[in-house]
């Protein structure tokens, strides 16, 4: 008789197929969590073993400093800047990355939605001060009376 956990099917990772804007918010926690994870990189503290010398170490200016205001001339002006964090960017950027983005995305659903509940809470308390404040329901009532009589 053959193991009962090897014979056992797989949970889809993913419980729910995405809509493309979905997609694109998972997309986006991805990026972050790569840029968090590259940050050093980016604004040029780079770790040890990555820098070999001081030398080195006195060039490796801020990434995001050096290109700023820049345009064309950031490609070659912040290259060494710019290579050192397309490599930590590449190093880190996986599919068990995306995974662990995803697996973020759908853990804080439910925190989304209660956020959105609590906007749109919020919303119609404004909307009910504005009203309350400038009368609009007794000036809309008045104007549909006058609407009627003529």
């Amino acid at each position: 008789m053959a193991n009962p956990k090897a014979e056992a099917p797989r949970l889809p990772r993913n419980p729910l197929p995405l809509s493309a804007s979905q997609e694109g918010q998972v997309r986006e926690l991805y990026y972050t969590r790569v840029k968090r994870k590259c940050a050093d990189e980016i604004r040029g503290r780079l770790k040890t073993p990555v820098v070999k010398t001081l030398k080195l170490m006195e060039r490796c200016l801020d990434f995001a400093a050096c290109a700023t205001n820049r345009t064309v001339t950031a490609t070659w002006a912040c290259r060494q800047q710019r290579l050192a964090m397309n490599s930590c960017m590449i190093a880190h950027a996986s599919q068990q990355e995306q995974d662990a983005a995803r697996e973020e995305w759908f853990a804080t659903m439910d925190l989304r939605k209660k956020e959105r509940e609590e906007k749109e809470k919020k919303k119609r308390e404004s909307e009910k001060f504005f009203r309350e404040w400038w009368d609009l329901d007794k000036k809309e009532g008045e104007k549909k009376k006058g609407d009627g009589e003529r």
